[in-house]
């Protein structure tokens, strides 16, 4: 009897060694899973962070491009408007005068028979 209350106790011991040993383990796991999920928390907000300021930034170029486009057309009215109104009275005013053009020429090439030599080809 002696050494089966023996042979207990030394099982009790192992058994409470072997759950401290499970226990530290499951508690080592448990701190791992709330700081990947701490993390994974942190980084979700970064990313939506930045995707919201994207989306911000993007409308805000948007009207920008916007402006701009509404400046360019306006722009362009402007300068179809100015050119529409040039004309030969216009230019002279402004101290233009008419020139008479005058082109390069040259005379054309001779297609005769006298000028032109046909080699006869051996093969």
């Amino acid at each position: 009897m002696q050494a089966v209350n023996l042979k207990l106790k030394m099982y009790a011991k192992n058994a409470r060694a072997a759950g401290a040993v499970n226990h530290n383990l499951e508690r080592a796991i448990l701190r791992f899973i709330i700081a990947s999920f701490g993390v994974l928390a942190i980084l979700y907000i970064f990313f939506l962070y930045n995707m919201v300021s994207n989306i911000v930034a993007r409308r805000n170029l948007e009207a920008s491009a916007r402006v701009l486009s509404n400046e360019v057309k306006r722009l362009e009215l402007t300068y179809l408007d100015i050119t529409n109104n040039i004309n030969l009275e216009f230019s002279q005013s402004l101290g233009f005068k008419e020139t008479k053009a005058t082109f390069a020429t040259r005379k054309p090439l001779s297609l005769g028979l006298g000028s032109v030599k046909i080699l006869q080809n051996g093969i």
